[in-house]
Formats: C-alpha cells, structure tokens, sequence
C-alpha cells in the first residue's frame, strides 16, 4: 500500500484538487509514490477542527500517514466583532489548539512528517471588492479580516512549530516578498489564484524533500514499464512484488 500524505485545513486546503491547486500539484509530484488525501473543511477554525481529529486520524491505526499538512489560521484570524466573528479564535486558543492537533498526530506515529503553515497574507482591499459583489451597498463597512491580524496568528504558528519540532511554512511572509502579491496571488482577498497555489506547491514540496518524504527517492508502486519485459513480463513484477 501507498504511503498516505493528507492535507488537513480549511478552504484553501478543501479547495486545493481544483484546477491548478495546490493539493492536485502534490498529487501529481508523488504520483505512483503516494496517495494524496484532502481533509479540508471550509470555513472551519482550529476550535471546530478539534472535533475531527479521532474521525480522521484515530489512534491506532497499522498504517498511519507519512505526512500531514495543518492548514488553519484564516479563519481563527477573523476580527472579533465583525461580520465572520463566530468564527473567531483568540489567538491563545488557536496556539493552544495547533498543540493539541500536532501532539495527537504524533500520537497517531512518532515518525509522521507533520507540517503547519500559516495563515496566508489578506489583501483588505480585495476582500472588499468581493463582499460588494456579493452584498452590494450592504456590504461590510470595516473588512473582517486584516492582514495584521492574520500577521499576528501567522507568527504564533510559527514560533510553536520551532517549540514543538515540527516543520512549518510562513505563507503569510512568503508571499508579501513578492510585488503586487496582493493580485497576484489572492483571487478574493483570502483565497488563492493559481499564482498562488503554486506557492504553496512549491513550499510544500521543499519542505517535505528536505525532510524525509522526497518523492525523488520514493520508489514507484510497481514496475515502471521500461522494466517490462513483453515477453516474459512476470519477471519483473516477481522481483519487485514477489509472491508469499
């Protein structure tokens, strides 16, 4: 069986198997190497995603995954008060529930790949654009989600996954270093364009080759054909899956 990698998130994860995302360009990197699976729930917060946790990564499992992705933050980020307040999380709580995710997961295996990325960067103007749309003159006033804010969970992922050992992605400082990020790589404000799922690819895919999920040095899960003899083909599925 196929090492497992699962994505585990919010929207932007729940979202990434669309054309051009990020969770299908994971797919394609690992393919023949490992199943991809997307555990994304839009809208969610880490308070909501403590809920899931024995429903997808129950403890005991024979074979648990290899890798996980902790995608959360653009929602816990949302300003208390405004128009996406009942999905706010202090920023205590959401610390505090990222550590409880990761100490679960490494529950589940003591050698799981487990990485957290931060919140990404919010373009304010854009997410106001994509309210007026939706709203009209009734649109919100004040944006209910500002990049500071999301800055500020951005840093405390950051800081608890050098105290938990875990690896970590800074989306949220990745993508301001680019100019005009703000269009570049955010579709609504929030969410990504291709541009910037590609980011996220590519961050992903670094930091699992620099640790010990490289799909360059994962065998493929049967022959590649090349090593098919068409004459005498059992050969080569005898040497690599040889019979009990």
């Amino acid at each position: 069986m196929r090492p497992q990698i699962v994505l585990f998130g919010d929207s932007i994860t729940e979202q990434s198997f669309r054309s051009d995302g990020w969770g299908a360009a994971l797919a394609d990197t690992y393919s023949r190497k490992a199943d991809v699976l997307v555990r994304g729930y839009g809208g969610y917060n880490t308070r909501w995603a403590l809920f899931l946790l024995h429903h997808i990564f129950p403890i005991g499992l024979s074979k648990p995954p290899a890798a996980v992705t902790i995608f959360f933050g653009a929602n816990d980020a949302a300003v208390k008060g405004r128009t996406s307040d009942r999905q706010h999380v202090l920023v205590d709580e959401y610390t505090d529930n990222l550590r409880k995710i990761v100490r679960h997961l490494k529950e589940c295996s003591p050698t799981m790949l487990i990485v957290l990325i931060t919140p990404p960067p919010i373009d304010e103007e854009g997410r106001f654009e994509f309210a007026r749309s939706l709203y009209g003159e009734q649109a919100m006033e004040l944006p209910e989600r500002t990049n500071e804010m999301a800055g500020v969970y951005a840093r405390q992922c950051v800081e608890l996954a050098k105290e938990l050992r875990v690896c970590s992605i800074n989306l949220w400082s990745k993508m301001q270093e680019t100019e005009s990020w703000q269009k570049k790589f955010l579709r609504d404000g929030l969410h990504l364009t291709s541009e910037g799922n590609a980011v996220v690819s590519r961050e992903v895919i670094r930091v699992f080759s620099e640790a010990w999920v490289s799909a360059a040095e994962m065998p493929f899960d049967f022959p590649h054909h090349s090593e098919i003899d068409g004459k005498n083909p059992e050969k080569a599925f005898q040497q690599q899956c040889p019979i009990a």
